[in-house]
C-alpha cells in the first residue's frame, strides 16, 4: 500500500488517527490535498501492517513543523524511545571510554610548571608531597598512549628543545655566602705528609661526655648504632695532646664515587674495600651532600634538621685513626714517611642530586640551580678525584624500575610509566631549558620511573665546569662485567694505589658480583621491545653527546 509520509506528519498536530487513517485508503489524491499539492513528495512503502512513527519520524523532510504532537504518543512509546536514547548515549559512552584506554584518543596533557620558587618556610610543615603539589600550578592529569608512533611526536618535540649550554660557575665569595659554616670548619690546606686531605682540629669537648651525642647519623638511624657505640670506645684513644690542648685528626675523601646508581658502584666499592691502602667512610652511602647537609632523610618524610659538616666528618673517624697511626709512628717520624692510606666515599646519588637547590637558593635564573653540588666539593678540595660508573641508560632504568617500584611490577605497568614519564619531561622542556628540567625537584618527583638519571651527559658536562677532565674516571659497567681485572687495574693506577701481590689482586678481582638483580625480579623477564624502542630513541642524543665528549663510541651502547 502506497501512502503520503508528508500528509501524515503535517497532519499529526491536528488528528493523527482520523486524518492519517483517511489518507491510507485508495481515495487520497494527491492533487486534492492541501497538504501534499505542489510540493515534493517522499513515499515509504511497507506492507498491510500499521506503520511505526518512529520509522516516519526517521525519514520526515520537513524540519519546520511543530513538535507540538509529539507529546500525544502513548506513554509506551514514548518510554520506549528514550529509554533508546540511554542506550545509544551508553554505547557512545563506551566507545569514548574505550578508545581513551587503547590509546584511540590523544589528549594533550594539562600540566604545566609554575614559577620556580624557593620557600624555605615550608621546611617545617610541610612533606615533599605537599611541596611538590605546592610548586604546580596545576594537578596532573595526564593521557598518554602506548603505541610507538605517538610516543615518538613526543621524543621528537623533546629532542628539538636539547641544548647543551655551558653554566656559568659562581665565584668563591657566592659559595662561602651560602655555607658560612662549612668553610669555617674545612681548612684551605691539609697536612703535607699524608695523600688523604686531612687537618687538625681542636677539641673543645668536654673529655668525659659523648663525642657523638648530636650526630645526626647516630640519632635518626638504628643501623649505624653498632659503628657508633664502637667510635665511642677508641675515641679518647686518638686525642693528640700539644700545649695542654687536644686535637682530632679530621678528614674529607681523596675520591668520590660518585654515580650513577643501579650501574654497578656497589660492586666498585666492595672491591675497593679490600686494597690495603684504601678506607671508606663508616657508612657506604653517606648522601651528604645532596641530602643530609639539606635535612633530607627521605623524601616522603619531608626535612628535618639539617646535619652539620661535623657530622659528616665523623664518618671518617675510623679511617682518621688509621691514618693517624701511621703519621704518629716512628719511622715516619725519623724518615718523613707520608701516608698512603686514602679515604673513598660513595653515594650515587652525587652526581646527579640536586633536587633541594629550589628550596634553599634564592637567585635562580630562569629555573636553573646557581649552585651544584660540585662547586662546594670543588672549593674544599680542588685536587679530588672522581670516579663515573655507567651503563646503558635503557637497561638502567629498566633495573631501577624492578628495585625501587613496590607492587604491580611488570613489562606492561613499566611501559606505561615510562610513557607518563615522557609527556611530563616533554611539558618540561616545551617551557624550561635541559637543565632546568633535569634539576627540576618537582618534574624528577612526578616522574613514575628516573628518566633523568640516564642523562649522563648532562651531569658531566656540569661537573667538567668546575673538574679538569683528567680528575674524573668514567667506567662502563658492561666492561666491568666482562673484565673485572682490567677495570679494577684503571681504577688502581687513577688512585695512585701501590702495586698488589697476586693473592690480594686474586681477592679482589675474583670476588663474586654483588648486588645483582633479585631473583623475584629477574622472574619479570624482560621489558617490551616497543618500550626499548622508545627508550633508545629518546637517549639517543644523550648517548651520542657523551660519546663527544669521552671519545669513546663505546658510550653509545650500539652493542652491550
Amino acid at each position: 500500500m502506497k501512502h503520503c509520509i508528508n500528509c501524515c506528519i503535517h497532519l499529526l498536530p491536528n488528528d493523527l488517527h482520523r486524518q492519517c487513517f483517511r489518507c491510507r485508503g485508495p481515495s487520497h489524491n494527491n492533487q486534492k490535498c492541501p497538504v501534499c499539492k505542489g510540493e515534493n513528495k517522499n513515499h515509504l512503502y511497507t506492507d498491510s501492517k500499521q506503520m511505526k512513527l518512529l520509522a516516519v519520524l526517521e525519514v520526515r523532510t520537513d524540519h519546520s513543523e511543530s513538535w507540538n504532537g509529539f507529546f500525544c504518543l502513548k506513554k509506551g512509546k514514548l518510554c520506549s524511545l528514550i529509554f533508546g536514547l540511554i542506550i545509544m548515549t551508553l554505547v557512545m559512552a563506551s566507545y569514548v571510554l574505550t578508545g581513551t584506554k587503547h590509546g584511540l584518543l590523544l589528549i594533550p596533557s594539562p600540566f604545566h610548571y609554575g614559577a620556580f620558587t624557593s620557600n624555605p618556610s615550608l621546611m617545617d610543615n610541610e612533606s615533599l608531597s605537599d611541596m611538590k603539589d605546592h610548586y604546580q600550578s596545576s594537578k596532573i592529569n595526564i593521557s598518554y598512549v602506548k603505541d610507538y608512533p605517538s610516543i615518538k611526536l613526543i621524543i621528537d618535540t623533546i629532542t628539538s628543545k636539547i641544548e647543551f649550554i655551558t653554566r656559568q660557575r659562581p665565584d668563591l665569595e657566592e659559595l662561602r655566602k651560602q655555607e658560612p659554616h662549612m668553610f669555617s670548619v674545612i681548612p684551605n690546606k691539609f697536612l703535607p705528609n699524608s695523600k688523604n686531605p686531612c687537618w687538625y682540629e681542636e677539641y673543645r669537648g668536654n673529655t668525659t661526655t659523648d663525642p657523638y651525642t648530636t650526630n645526626s647519623y647516630a640519632l635518626y638511624s638504628k643501623r649505624f648504632r653498632t659503628i657508633f657505640d664502637y667510635l665511642r670506645k677508641v675515641f679518647w684513644n686518638h686525642l693528640y695532646h700539644y700545649k695542654d690542648k687536644h686535637y682530632r685528626l679530621r678528614c674529607l675523601p681523596h675520591f668520590y664515587i660518585i654515580g650513577q646508581p643501579k650501574c654497578g658502584t656497589t660492586d666498585l666499592y666492595d672491591r675497593l674495600r679490600l686494597h690495603p691502602d684504601v678506607r671508606f667512610s663508616a657508612i657506604k652511602e653517606p648522601h651528604w651532600w645532596t641530602r643530609k647537609r639539606f635535612g633530607i632523610i627521605r623524601l616522603r618524610d619531608g626535612f628535618h634538621d639539617r646535619y652539620p659538616v661535623e657530622d659528616y666528618l665523623d664518618l671518617f673517624d675510623l679511617a682518621a685513626h688509621q691514618i693517624q697511626g701511621v703519621l704518629q709512628s716512628e719511622a715516619a717520624k725519623e724518615h718523613s714517611k707520608t701516608n698512603n692510606i686514602i679515604i673513598g666515599e660513595a653515594s650515587a646519588s652525587t652526581m646527579w642530586d640536586n633536587n633541594a637547590w629550589i628550596f634553599f637558593y634564592d637567585n635562580s635564573t630562569e629555573g636553573e640551580p646557581p649552585f651544584l653540588i660540585q662547586d662546594f666539593i670543588h672549593a674544599f678540595q680542588p685536587n679530588a678525584k672522581l670516579i663515573i660508573m655507567l651503563r646503558d641508560p635503557v637497561e638502567r632504568l629498566y633495573s631501577d624500575y624492578l628495585y625501587f617500584a613496590s607492587a604491580n611490577k611488570s613489562a606492561e605497568d613499566f611501559h606505561e610509566k615510562v610513557a607518563e614519564s615522557l609527556q611530563l619531561f616533554e611539558n618540561c622542556m616545551l617551557d624550561y631549558s635541559l637543565r632546568a628540567c633535569v634539576y627540576n625537584n618537582t618534574l624528577n618527583n612526578a616522574m613514575p620511573v628516573r628518566l633523568q638519571v640516564g642523562l649522563y651527559v648532562v651531569y658531566l658536562l656540569d661537573w667538567l665546569t668546575v673538574f679538569d677532565k683528567d680528575q674524573i674516571l668514567v667506567l662502563r659497567l658492561e666492561d666491568h662485567a666482562s673484565n673485572v681485572k682490567y677495570t679494577m687495574h684503571m681504577v688502581f693506577q687513577f688512585l695512585d694505589l701501590g702495586p698488589l701481590s697476586e693473592k690480594q689482586e686474586a681477592l679482589i678481582t675474583k670476588s663474586p658480583a654483588s648486588n645483582t638483580r633479585r631473583p623475584e625480579d629477574r622472574s619479570l623477564g624482560p621489558m617490551l621491545p616497543t618500550t626499548k624502542a622508545i627508550l633508545r630513541d629518546f637517549y639517543r642524543p644523550f648517548n651520542t653527546k657523551l660519546a663527544q665528549v669521552l671519545f669513546d663510541d663505546a658510550f653509545l651502547w650500539k652493542r652491550t
